[in-house]
């Protein structure tokens, strides 16, 4: 039924406008011409109104006499966006109230032979929500948005802008039945080892009439009799010499397809098919002397989890394809990442994101949707989020990417650390009344309605992220942390080697996106730091101001913008390497790294690596280095002696030449040394201390140390600079590019060439980029397609 000619209007106006089902009030309109883009300039601030309107879908469509035969004919709505008056010829069908859930109604009895009518009116959730907020004698914070189910983002972010949609946001379909159907399969794991795996396969099927049924799985029948109405079939399933599952970077995510058919006297009723990948997973939290243990074990391998929280990919929801998806978890794969946290102020991803982490070895931690507030408790919302939570956990249960299930994102800090109770006067009574209604979702309805769905091996449940705030002593010794101290506390990059928690899933700092991005949402005069358009792309209220005073501090600041953008990416990269290598150096201690945030809702200077376009800033060219498996880092401390770490996330041990050399910027060599290290998988991070490094007779704005790890046909290298970019001592380097293939070129220079930003008129991804380009070096680029007119900038350039 998405593909019949749908009608828009605004409630009480005659005029009616082409939709597109599955779509948003916002799109349509702009489809129809009928406002400006959302996203360009400042319009973001002309179309507030369209939140406040009630608006009106429609379709007519032709039911034939054989399809009316059917027992059953079931509308199906997959997302109705949110509070949504459902009319079949003319009678009200469903009241539905959340944007999460998915609404199916039994609608023979509405339907008749030849043309039907199908009518949905949207009633503004903004308004719903204000209604929602009177019934209560005290303000929650973020006020209206936390009383509708629906995307809480879409209210504006400190990284998104405000557009708090309605509409038929997925797939609507008839579905016509008969005797029975499938209503969801899940599995449980009984046995796996080695040598075997006993699943059993759970089917809950909905039988109209009583009978003999049979489930074939493969070729392979197994018969059984139905009651009417539901019923819960167990088929067991052996599988010998079991293949596992394993996350990127430790082997094959490998998974088994099973397809199974449902059939009543050889006839078959419905088919489909299910992929699984066979693994355990388990949070280890155990007690030590500096606290509690907060890490993954994979197939009981202790895993140091690497990667992102994930925003949803557009402020408009229906203009993700499945392609977006599946190119976001290849960017995360390429990123050398293992694990991707959906936050929970956006929405359930749909199957493609799953499935793509599925294929990829990307393990997801999965936020309910709820974010940054406190939340009712009366029985009709605990209720309605109960049959979001099952419908979502029924939808993605069985998919072995799925690692952990947690509450929400920020509340407990909140209500713990933000001073609410003081900026909404809340009397005692009052902070017991919202404190119990928290609890009585996050610590009781959500783990009980798991408990119920889930079998053990797939139910671990967190109930709140971060589980201590970030201004607290215990907040980095037990539990996962949001660390804030940098941009929020204004602290320098370097707090992140003192500050490192059990499990990171929160810390970032902004860049701005390239030039290319900003031009497509803003006119070429707006490209200034004091034009409205401009402005309105930046959400957090003292961003740029906080992107320079860090900028002071690390980088000669540029005039030109262009080149500010280039700094700014630059600037965030060097924080956010600072942060991982920290975190990493400090394994097993901390044991995950997620930080703040893989991509964003649409273009703006954020936190994010990947910009809306799916363009890699600097930090995704350095997340990628950061998160290999083996990483050579090195930490200065005149005090406690310098340190060489060469750190292995992977299962594989190595042995070989750890060497250490220091060189000027034209490479002559000013000391070097040399030693044997072994890079054991299951061991502590190897720490090797040098004080000997005669740095009191270097020139340490003219110089860098190089290291390299060797082990037989492996080989590792990482570049360490002494001194802050600013105080470099950088000189004009003549950078040579040389084309050995169409796809392949070769970059050198004759002295160090300090964060290479290659870019092409034509968009081309290079494969490497925003890298140091050491003296004599020749690097081998892959290129994503043939180049137009290489462009190549480096950091002399806005120094000189």
């Amino acid at each position: 039924m998405s593909s019949e000619n749908w009608t828009f209007n605004k409630h009480n106006e005659a005029k009616k406008y082409k939709a597109t089902i599955p779509g948003t009030v916002h799109t349509d309109l702009f489809q129809n011409q009928l406002i400006s883009d959302p996203f360009f300039g400042a319009n973001e601030k002309q179309l507030q109104w369209i939140e406040n309107e009630n608006w009106e879908y429609e379709t007519h469509f032709t039911i034939s006499e054989s399809e009316l035969k059917n027992q059953n004919i079931d509308l199906e709505f997959e997302g109705l966006d949110t509070y949504a008056t459902v009319f079949l010829n003319g009678k009200v069908v469903l009241e539905a109230d959340n944007m999460f859930r998915k609404w199916t109604i039994s609608t023979k009895s509405h339907l008749k032979r030849g043309t039907n009518h199908l009518k949905v009116v949207f009633h503004s959730a903004v308004q719903k929500g204000k209604e929602e907020a009177k019934k209560l004698p005290y303000t929650l914070p973020e006020k209206e948005r936390v009383f509708v189910r629906k995307a809480q983002y879409q209210f504006g972010w400190d990284w998104g802008p405000r557009f708090v949609t309605a509409g038929i946001w997925k797939k609507v379909q008839l579905k016509f039945w008969n005797s029975a159907k499938i209503e969801h399969v899940k599995y449980e794991q009984k046995v796996l080892n080695e040598s075997v795996a006993n699943l059993d396969f759970i089917f809950t099927i909905h039988a109209e009439k009583s009978g003999k049924y049979q489930i074939k799985l493969g070729q392979k029948p197994f018969p059984f009799v139905l009651k009417k109405g539901q019923n819960v079939v167990k088929v067991p399933v052996t599988i010998q010499n079991p293949i596992l599952w394993w996350c990127n970077g430790l082997g094959v995510p490998h998974q088994y397809l099973f397809q199974f058919e449902l059939e009543k006297n050889n006839k078959r009723i419905e088919q489909n098919e299910l992929k699984i990948g066979l693994r355990t997973i388990e949070l280890i939290q155990e007690n030590k002397e500096q606290g509690k243990s907060f890490y993954f074990k994979l197939n009981g391998k202790s895993v140091f989890m690497k990667g992102a929280n994930v925003v949803p990919p557009d402020s408009f929801l229906p203009r993700v394809s499945d392609s977006t998806y599946f190119s976001l978890v290849e960017n995360a794969k390429k990123a050398n990442m293992n694990m991707l946290r959906v936050w929970g102020g956006g929405v359930y991803f749909d199957d493609a994101f799953y499935e793509a982490c599925d294929a990829n070895g990307i393990l997801v931690w999965q936020d309910f949707m709820f974010a940054c507030s406190m939340y009712p408790g009366d029985e009709k919302f605990v209720e309605n989020v109960k049959q979001e939570v099952i419908d979502n956990v029924n939808r993605l249960q069985n998919h072995p990417s799925i690692a952990i299930w947690c509450g929400n994102n920020e509340n407990d800090e909140g209500w713990q650390n933000w001073g609410w109770q003081k900026q909404f006067n809340y009397s005692k009574a009052d902070s017991t009344q919202i404190w119990n209604d928290y609890k009585k979702v996050f610590h009781e309805m959500i783990p009980q309605t798991l408990d119920s769905l889930l079998p053990k091996e797939k139910n671990i449940y967190w109930s709140s992220s971060p589980s201590i705030g970030w201004g607290r002593k215990e907040s980095l010794l037990q539990g996962d942390s949001h660390y804030w101290g940098v941009w929020w506390g204004k602290e320098p990059f370097e707090i992140y080697e003192k500050k490192v928690g059990r499990f990171m899933s929160e810390y970032g700092f902004q860049g701005m996106p390239n030039l290319e991005t900003l031009q497509k949402v803003m006119k070429k005069e707006d490209l200034n730091f004091n034009s409205e358009a401009f402005k309105n792309h930046q959400k957090h209220p003292t961003g740029y101001e906080t992107i320079n005073e860090y900028m002071e501090r690390d980088y000669v600041v540029p005039k030109d913008f262009e080149d500010y953008a280039y700094v700014s990416q630059l600037l965030q990269a060097r924080g956010m390497k600072t942060a991982i290598e920290a975190h990493r150096r400090t394994k097993p201690y901390c044991m995950g790294t997620l930080y703040w945030q893989f991509n964003d809702c649409w273009p703006v200077t954020s936190w994010s690596s990947l910009d809306y376009y799916g363009n890699w800033k600097a930090f995704h060219y350095q997340a990628k280095r950061s998160f290999e498996n083996i990483l050579l880092s090195f930490e200065m401390n005149v005090n406690r002696g310098n340190k060489y770490f060469v750190i292995n996330d992977g299962l594989q041990n190595y042995a070989g030449e750890l060497k250490a050399e220091i060189r000027n910027f034209n490479g002559q060599l000013l000391w070097n040394d040399l030693t044997y290290c072994k890079a054991d998988s299951k061991s502590i991070n190897i720490a090797i201390t040098y004080p000997s490094i005669p740095l009191d007779k270097i020139d340490t704005q003219n110089s860098y140390l190089k290291m390299e790890f060797i082990s037989d046909e492996n080989h590792w290298e990482s570049n360490f600079f002494f001194e802050k970019p600013k105080n470099l001592k950088l000189s004009k380097p003549n950078i040579q590019i040389k084309n050995i293939d169409e796809l392949t070129i070769e970059i050198s220079s004759d002295v160090l060439a300090k964060d290479v930003f290659l870019s092409s008129e034509n968009n081309t991804f290079f494969e490497d980029n925003y890298f140091d380009l050491l003296p004599n070096e020749k690097r081998i680029i892959k290129l994503s397609k043939a180049a137009k007119e290489i462009k190549v900038k480096s950091l002399f350039d806005i120094m000189k």
